[in-house]
């Protein structure tokens, strides 16, 4: 049976050693996996002992690379189980490091998921159906994705939403106020929020043109359209420009005033 007749430190990372056998090198392990094992001088190792040695250093090198893949943000445990299995590390040491983790508190999908919703409901400002679906793919559990989801509460998601609806309406685009209300409903949409909210945030902001903007809205969506129909005055490219302003939002009445008006 070989026993160990050397243990030297390694050059490039103080923190593992290499171990011989019978004066030949047979493999290197992480220091702590050196203590766990009791490796010293003298020590007989079988087959056995040897793959148990090293399937304890693989834990702990997916260990530390699971530590350094959290130091820069929280992360769910799908993120980790697939970073690690991205490294190379088998599927039943992957089990076991995310039992270490869990058993530290490095890893708690409850807290990311609060503090996922948290963040991104702030910095991003997504709505509820958009952060649902990101949990979904980070592995979330149903339940807890909707505890994290209850702080999000109405209120503020009315308020997320009039922000998001403002910030369209600086933009001064010249669309009629019917096509207004659509971009800002798709808009909000595809941000994440509920139809419930979009209503509401619709009631506190003045989205709606006066008689002078609507008409600004409608001669600049004119223009448009007499360039891509090439308009001439005759009632083939009057009716495609009159179809393409009634799609724009504005009323009949002005269309036709207008048209009137280009002859």
């Amino acid at each position: 049976m070989p026993y160990i007749t050397k243990i030297s430190a390694q050059k490039n990372n103080k923190d593992r050693v290499n171990i011989f056998l019978d004066e030949k090198y047979a493999f290197s392990v992480d220091m702590d996996v050196l203590v766990k094992f009791d490796l010293r001088k003298g020590k007989l190792l079988d087959e056995l002992d040897v793959i148990e040695i090293q399937y304890g250093d693989d834990i702990k090198k997916g260990f530390n690379k699971a530590l350094d893949y959290l130091s820069y943000r929280m992360r769910s445990t799908k993120e980790v189980k697939d970073h690690l299995k991205k490294k190379g590390a088998a599927d039943s040491a992957v089990t076991e490091i995310i039992h270490m983790l869990k058993s530290h508190k490095y890893l708690d999908d409850r807290e990311f998921a609060a503090a996922y919703v948290s963040t991104h409901r702030k910095t991003s400002g997504k709505g509820p159906d958009v952060l649902y679906k990101e949990l979904q793919l980070k592995g979330i559990d149903e339940d807890l994705i909707q505890e994290a989801l209850r702080s999000f509460t109405f209120s503020e998601q009315v308020a997320a939403a009039v922000k998001h609806a403002e910030k369209l309406l600086k933009k001064g685009k010249k669309l009629s106020s019917r096509e207004t209300k659509q971009a800002i409903e798709q808009q909000l949409i595809r941000k994440g929020f509920s139809f419930e909210a979009i209503s509401a945030a619709l009631l506190e902001i003045d989205y709606e043109n006066d008689d002078d903007s609507e008409r600004e809205a409608l001669d600049k969506q004119g223009e448009k359209a007499m360039r891509r129909y090439h308009y001439d005055g005759s009632y083939e490219t009057k009716m495609k420009v009159k179809q393409f302003l009634f799609r724009k939002g504005f009323s009949l009445d002005m269309i036709d005033q207008y048209l009137d008006e280009k002859g």
